[in-house]
């Protein structure tokens, strides 16, 4: 147990590992330009109606809500909604790699950034 922290933090490059317990030093943005920010869709009173969780209250809960409706309607059939499963499901899914993405380029931001400090910067027309 711990052994992937041991060889991260302890053997690795420490310096240009994130660290979890801070907030990222880089731009959410930075590299995605075209992304659009997020809206939420469902209103605090619609998923105060719905009767949600806190940890059901993100930006796919107009989905949950759909969903749930759609079983209390369909009540003996809950297999009638597929669909709207599947919709949430596939919410869900993008919302957890999509905010993976945000963090994600930081280690080789980071790595890049002492490249570039170690060898004094990129020569003119190195990538081309």
């Amino acid at each position: 147990m711990g052994a992937h922290l041991g060889r991260r933090y302890i053997w690795g490059d420490a310096e240009v590992e994130p660290d979890p317990l801070k907030m990222p030093t880089f731009p959410p943005e930075y590299g995605l330009p075209e992304r659009k920010e997020r809206v939420m869709v469902a209103t605090q009173k619609e998923m105060t109606d719905a009767q949600l969780l806190l940890k059901q209250r993100d930006y796919c809960a107009h989905y949950l809500i759909k969903l749930l409706k759609c079983k209390r309607d369909n009540f003996p059939n809950f297999l009638a909604c597929k669909h709207e499963r599947h919709d949430w499901d596939y919410c869900e899914h993008l919302d957890a790699v999509g905010l993976g993405g945000e963090n994600k380029g930081s280690k080789s931001r980071r790595r890049r950034k002492e490249w570039e400090k170690r060898k004094g910067g990129l020569r003119e027309g190195f990538w081309r």
